[in-house]
């Protein structure tokens, strides 16, 4: 018998929004996130947006009256607040930039390539980045994404 886990993974990542309509519409075009559903909750709307990997965590948009875009102070520079795995990360760059995202730090290369990664903003100033290494695991992609 084996013990039981406190957790076994991330569930979701949360992303604050004052105009979540405008949110979805950002991440489902950008980002190519798929809307899985809507509702309200708290007083508040709430937007599930589904990565195409089976297994990966999903983002929820949570609609707020407060704007106040999510960034990490790392040694007195703005870090971004999750990474997304790009299989091809030439092709995110090139897709994001040519769709008019706020691109905030340009595509970078770690050690001997190993690693790249860049940084945008989102529709409401989220500070985030595509990232891609030699170390990520092959993406299983669910079969609505493949269509």
């Amino acid at each position: 018998m084996s013990k039981p886990f406190l957790f076994t993974r991330v569930g979701y990542s949360y992303v604050p929004t004052t105009n979540i309509h405008e949110s979805i519409n950002w991440y489902v075009e950008n980002l190519e996130l798929r809307l899985i559903d809507k509702f309200e909750d708290r007083g508040s709307l709430l937007a599930v947006l589904q990565y195409p990997h089976s297994h990966a965590t999903a983002l929820l948009l949570i609609e707020t009256n407060e704007y106040k875009p999510l960034e990490i102070n790392r040694n007195g520079a703005a870090f971004p607040i999750m990474a997304m795995n790009c299989p091809d990360i030439d092709y995110s760059y090139n897709k994001l930039k040519d769709n008019g995202v706020d691109i905030v730090k340009e595509l970078t290369s770690l050690g001997a390539g190993e690693a790249r990664y860049f940084y945008f903003r989102d529709n409401q100033g989220n500070l985030l980045e595509g990232a891609w290494s030699i170390w990520d695991p092959q993406d299983e992609i669910k079969d609505e994404f493949l269509s």
